[in-house]
């Protein structure tokens, strides 16, 4: 059995609030020879909160979350029993793929809420050009997830955004996946969907008031729910309910849409949620697109392929992605079974029609 299809409910401990980052030391007392993983801007946010006595050697990733620097950084790293990943998406899975070529412990501290990378034992890999290569699957899931709210009510909204986007995609992905499903689904799928559904109710009720507390630096009780739904209630969807759970069309998007140079310089998640449209229209729920296009544009979420930057060869562009998309390597057809490029290229032309009439 694939570990994509084994029930993982996430890490060995979770602990999510104001000044989390006072039980480090005290969490890490059992391992001789702890090292740090991360990036420039996260570790400073790391240091601006962190006020305990540890003096961990500190090893940089390049950005790339790639092989290559999960290689690279293993070679570097001797003699480690624990790996701390501290900051966003990529520096999370790149530590937690050096961590598994280690085969030692690892420890995820979230610097952004871009994603659930920080939960799940998984990571997205990507070419050292930035491109999408694969998903690996590990077989340790991290022994803590550390989330303190103070650090995090600081982060950068853009990351935010992204995480909401990448989040509200659980349900739509899920729910497309199993709803061709024959016969009763397994209890820990239910339990999976279930938990995907928890996360688009709350996300469309909380997420403008979270938004705004992060501007404020104020860290609340809608703060704190949207960013535990982001980093953890989403990493339990793909945890209870596997492949059913995972990624589908609005992932695919984001994957094609990581060919166009023009697209690199949003949010993974922001671009995922412009799919969650695409591949609602293309499975013929147009109804649920009118019914999120208010939310998409009183957050300021771009739902326009044109939202992107794309101005120049439009349309060569929206078809380079369509026919990525809709590849037999590719997640789409979960959702879609049996898609081709001329389907989603046309839920492409759809979306941006119609998101120009509402604009308007």
């Amino acid at each position: 059995m694939r570990l994509s299809q084994v029930v993982r409910p996430g890490p060995g401990q979770f602990l999510c609030e104001s000044g989390a980052l006072n039980y480090l030391d005290q969490k890490l007392a059992s391992f001789t020879k702890p090292v740090i993983i991360t990036g420039e801007l996260s570790y400073d946010a790391f240091k601006k909160h962190y006020s305990g006595s540890l003096n961990l050697p500190v090893f940089r990733y390049d950005g790339s979350a790639s092989h290559e620097d999960m290689e690279r950084l293993s070679s570097l790293i001797k003699g480690t029993d624990c790996v701390v990943a501290i900051g966003g998406g990529r520096a999370l899975d790149t530590a937690k793929g050096t961590a598994e070529l280690l085969n030692v412990e690892y420890v995820t501290i979230p610097t952004v809420l871009g994603t659930c990378s920080a939960y799940t034992p998984l990571s997205a890999v990507y070419h050292p050009d930035h491109t999408f290569k694969v998903v690996d699957y590990y077989e340790k899931a991290a022994l803590l997830c550390l989330m303190d709210l103070d650090l995090l009510v600081e982060s950068p909204k853009k990351y935010f955004m992204g995480g909401i986007g990448d989040t509200l995609a659980k349900w739509y992905e899920a729910e497309g996946i199993t709803r061709h499903v024959l016969g009763d689904l397994p209890a820990m799928v239910q339990v999976g969907l279930k938990t995907a559904k928890v996360t688009q109710e709350l996300l469309l009720k909380d997420s403008t008031e979270a938004l705004t507390n992060l501007e404020n630096h104020e860290v609340t009780g809608a703060f704190k729910r949207v960013s535990e739904a982001v980093v953890a209630i989403a990493g339990t969807v793909g945890g209870f309910a596997g492949e059913y759970g995972r990624m589908a069309g609005a992932h695919a998007i984001h994957n094609g849409m990581s060919l166009i140079q023009e697209t690199h310089t949003f949010e993974h998640g922001v671009k995922v949620a412009y799919g969650v449209l695409v591949q609602l229209w293309a499975s013929g729920d147009e109804k649920e697109v009118l019914k999120l296009l208010p939310f998409y544009e009183s957050n300021q979420f771009p739902h326009r392929f044109s939202d992107f930057d794309v101005k120049t060869d439009f349309s060569e562009k929206a078809k380079k992605v369509a026919e990525f998309a809709a590849s037999d390597n590719e997640t789409f057809n979960l959702a879609v079974p049996g898609v081709t490029k001329e389907t989603i290229l046309e839920a492409m032309k759809a979306v941006e029609s119609l998101s120009e009439s509402v604009s308007a």
